[in-house]
């Protein structure tokens, strides 16, 4: 009985066994290759899959999924002899298990090596400004020579991305001190330009107040003369309406004469000549008046005879005390009267 019971054992575990290795579950996104007899015989997909035990063997799963797959900084000569160090990602996927399983052995050691010789011979042509500044033309040259080169090997590669251009540290200090010379540069032009529409702007402001100033100034005038003209053109039609003689006249000029010894700069008094022919007016109408047997209370009035009045003579004047008087004994400008005689009164009519 022992016997028996050991082979049943036996032939359980075997039969358990070669069920486990009869059914094959594959998972989403992936695939299995299966080899008869050390030949390839099918690709399993995913789901449950029935192959023969001991007959059939599953050789590898493969990820149908988009893989990235980040390479070691490599060093890269450039047109102008510099060594810079670059980091590269790639972005693949297998489209054919078959093809990624016997046409490379290693596919991910494949295209690191293919990305680094295509990005020498990419690089190699191109000097350290291009390089820096040229990723997208990098990044589809790479793409071009890779996803040609791996279409035979069931690989299809979606992107190539530089990750880090690393110029060497020399070449760092130099960049920077030409960027921090630019940033100067530019800041200086944006201020001397800053300045000159400043400038501009004022000069332009200045001009538009000396014409507003200048056009309100040429109204002030007009209207400053149009205000005089007025005043004159009314004391004018005044003096011919009141139908006003010489006598008047003469005797209003002698009133306006001290107007001209005000003010505290005045340090001379200049006696115009047309007095003589003022006072000819008045001496003149004192003759009239005796001639007519007028006077003062009734009786007559002996009034002196006016003489010519010498030319204009310069009298300095007394700031403090005002316009000094002329003395008519030392050569008259004007007669000398008696301040205790009485004169009639002119009447302006």
């Amino acid at each position: 009985m022992e016997p028996v019971l050991i082979v049943l054992v036996v032939l359980v575990v075997v039969a358990f066994i070669a069920l486990i290795k009869t059914i094959q579950v594959i998972p989403q996104a992936s695939a299995a290759i299966v080899e008869r007899f050390g030949r390839y015989t099918r690709t399993l997909n995913a789901g449950l899959n029935i192959v023969v035990p001991f007959i059939d063997r599953v050789r590898n799963r493969i990820d149908l999924r988009e893989q990235v797959v980040p390479f070691p900084p490599q060093p890269v000569i450039t047109q102008d002899n510099l060594v810079v160090n670059i980091d590269t990602v790639i972005y693949y996927q297998v489209t054919d298990p078959r093809a990624a399983t016997y046409e490379v052995a290693s596919y991910i050691q494949a295209i690191e090596q293919l990305t680094v010789t295509t990005l020498r011979n990419i690089i190699g042509s191109m000097d350290l400004e291009s390089t820096l500044t040229s990723r997208e033309v990098i990044n589809a040259g790479l793409r071009g020579v890779l996803d040609e080169a791996t279409g035979k090997w069931g690989i299809r590669v979606n992107r190539v991305e530089l990750k880090a251009i690393e110029p060497p540290t020399s070449i760092q200090d130099s960049m920077e001190k030409q960027m921090r010379a630019d940033r100067d540069k530019r800041a200086a032009i944006l201020t001397a330009e800053g300045q000159r529409q400043a400038q501009i702007l004022k000069a332009e402001g200045e001009k538009q107040a000396d014409v507003l100033r200048a056009e309100g100034e040429a109204q002030a005038a007009v209207l400053r003369a149009d205000g005089e003209a007025a005043a004159i053109r009314t004391v004018f039609e005044a003096i011919h309406d009141g139908d006003a003689d010489q006598k008047l006249l003469a005797y209003q000029y002698l009133q306006t004469l001290p107007e001209l010894a005000k003010g505290d700069s005045n340090k001379l008094w200049i006696i115009p000549s047309e007095v003589g022919d003022a006072l000819k007016g008045l001496g003149g109408a004192f003759n009239g008046l005796t001639g007519n047997g007028g006077g003062v209370n009734g009786g007559a009035v002996a009034v002196p005879s006016v003489p010519k009045p010498a030319p204009a003579t310069q009298v300095p004047i007394d700031p403090a005390s005002g316009p000094r008087p002329v003395d008519t004994d030392k050569g008259a400008a004007r007669p000398r009267v008696d301040p205790t005689r009485e004169f009639p009164k002119i009447d302006p009519e």
